[in-house]
C-alpha cells in the first residue's frame, strides 16, 4: 500500500488531487471503485513552500519542510504528487529524489519547454524514478469511446478534430500567476488527446492574446489557439479562452461519413460526459455516461507504481505535448512580432 505526499497545496493539490484521493481511499475494497492493495488508509501528508498554504484540514496532515516529510514517510512506500507550478518542477524533483523518494505523479504540463523536459528525463534516469503524468483526458471514458470510434472505421476516415476549452479564469490570472502562458493551462489536455487520436503532428499555426480587465493586463494569459497537421492527414484545431464567461470542454471529430461531438465534464461537481454520434443518412446516437477522468488517472498511476510498469511511453507522449506547445508559443510570438512591426510601419 502507498502513502501520499502532496507537494503544492494550491488549487491543483488541495482542490483537485485531495478530493480524488479521499474518494479513492473511501472506496478501498469496493469492486471497480478503488483498490485495497494500492492506497494506505492514512491521510495524505502535504507540503507547500508558502507557510500560509500549509493549513491542515480534515483528511490532510501538513508538514513544514521536505526533510520533515521524509521523517514522517517511508519513501519506499510513498507516492509524491508534484502539484507545484511547472516552473518549479526540476528543483523540487531533484530535492525529493535526493531524500529518497522514487515514485512521482507530476501535474501537467510536465515542463514549460523542452529544456525542462530533458532535465526531468535526466533526473528520472539518474535516480531510477517512476514518473507518471497527470493526464486525465487520456484516461477519460469519452476519449476511450472516441478512440474506439476511430478504430472501428464505422464513420470512415477521420479528417478533422476541433476542440474548444473555455473557462472563466480571470481572477486567478490576475492574482495568482502560476502559468507563463494560456498554452500551459488547458491545452496540455487536448493536445495530448489529439496526438493520441490522430498521431504525430507539427504545428502550422498558433495565436495567443493577453488577459485584459480595464487597465490591467496579464501578458499571454487571455486566449490561445493552435493548429496541428498530423502525419495521418488529420488536421486539429484547438482553442482556449481563459477570459470566457462560460465553461466549455467540447471536442468535434469530423469523419468522411459522419461526425462525433463530445463534451467532457467542466467541473468536479458533475462528472458526466456527453457524446453525440451522427452518421450520414442514419439516426443520431446520443449518450450520457459517468466520466471521472482524474480519478481514473490517479488510480492508473498508483496501480502502475505497484506493478512496476514501464511509464516511459506515457512520458514520451507528454514530452511531445510540451514540444508541440513550445512550437506554438514560438509561432504565436512570431505572429505578434509581425503585427507589431506592421503597426509601426503603417502608423
Amino acid at each position: 500500500m502507498f502513502h501520499t505526499l502532496l507537494i503544492g497545496l494550491g488549487r491543483s493539490g488541495r482542490e483537485l488531487h485531495l478530493p480524488v484521493l479521499r474518494r479513492l481511499r473511501a472506496a478501498r475494497g469496493t469492486t471497480g471503485a478503488g483498490d485495497a492493495s494500492v492506497f494506505a488508509p492514512d491521510d495524505p501528508l502535504g507540503y507547500d513552500i508558502r507557510p500560509a498554504a500549509r493549513r491542515a484540514e480534515p483528511g490532510l496532515r501538513t508538514v513544514g519542510s521536505l526533510a520533515g516529510a521524509r521523517d514522517r514517510l517511508d519513501p519506499a512506500t510513498t507516492v509524491v504528487h508534484l502539484c507545484s507550478p511547472p516552473t518549479e518542477r526540476t528543483e523540487l524533483l531533484r530535492d525529493l529524489a535526493g531524500l529518497g523518494f522514487r515514485r512521482f505523479l507530476v501535474e501537467k504540463p510536465i515542463g514549460v519547454d523542452t529544456v525542462v523536459v530533458e532535465e526531468l528525463r535526466t533526473l528520472r534516469d539518474s535516480y531510477g524514478l517512476q514518473l507518471a503524468v497527470v493526464a486525465p483526458w487520456l484516461h477519460s471514458t469519452l476519449t476511450e469511446r472516441l478512440d474506439g470510434l476511430i478504430r472501428s472505421g464505422s464513420l470512415g476516415h477521420l479528417r478533422r478534430i476541433e476542440v474548444r476549452q473555455h473557462k472563466p479564469r480571470l481572477h486567478r490570472s490576475l492574482h495568482t500567476p502560476s502559468h507563463p502562458t494560456a498554452f500551459d493551462v488547458e491545452l496540455p489536455h487536448s493536445v495530448g488527446v489529439a496526438l493520441r487520436l490522430a498521431g504525430a503532428a507539427r504545428v502550422t499555426g498558433a495565436t495567443c492574446t493577453d488577459a485584459r480587465v480595464g487597465d490591467t493586463v496579464v501578458p499571454r494569459m487571455g486566449s490561445a489557439a493552435v493548429t496541428l497537421d498530423h502525419d495521418s492527414g488529420v488536421t486539429s484545431r484547438i482553442a482556449t479562452d481563459l477570459a470566457s464567461p462560460l465553461r466549455e470542454r467540447r471536442i468535434d471529430l469530423v469523419f468522411d461519413a459522419g461526425t462525433a461531438v463530445g463534451h467532457y465534464p467542466v467541473g468536479s461537481d458533475d462528472l458526466y460526459a456527453h457524446l453525440r454520434v451522427t452518421p450520414i443518412g442514419l439516426p443520431e446516437q446520443y449518450e450520457i455516461f459517468p466520466d471521472a477522468a482524474l480519478d481514473a488517472c490517479v488510480l492508473h498511476a498508483y496501480r502502475a507504481f505497484r506493478q512496476g510498469a514501464d511509464l516511459h511511453p506515457e512520458f514520451a507522449l507528454q514530452a511531445q505535448v510540451v514540444e508541440a506547445l513550445e512550437q506554438a508559443k514560438r509561432h504565436a510570438a512570431g505572429r505578434t512580432a509581425e503585427r507589431s512591426s506592421a503597426h509601426v510601419l503603417g502608423r
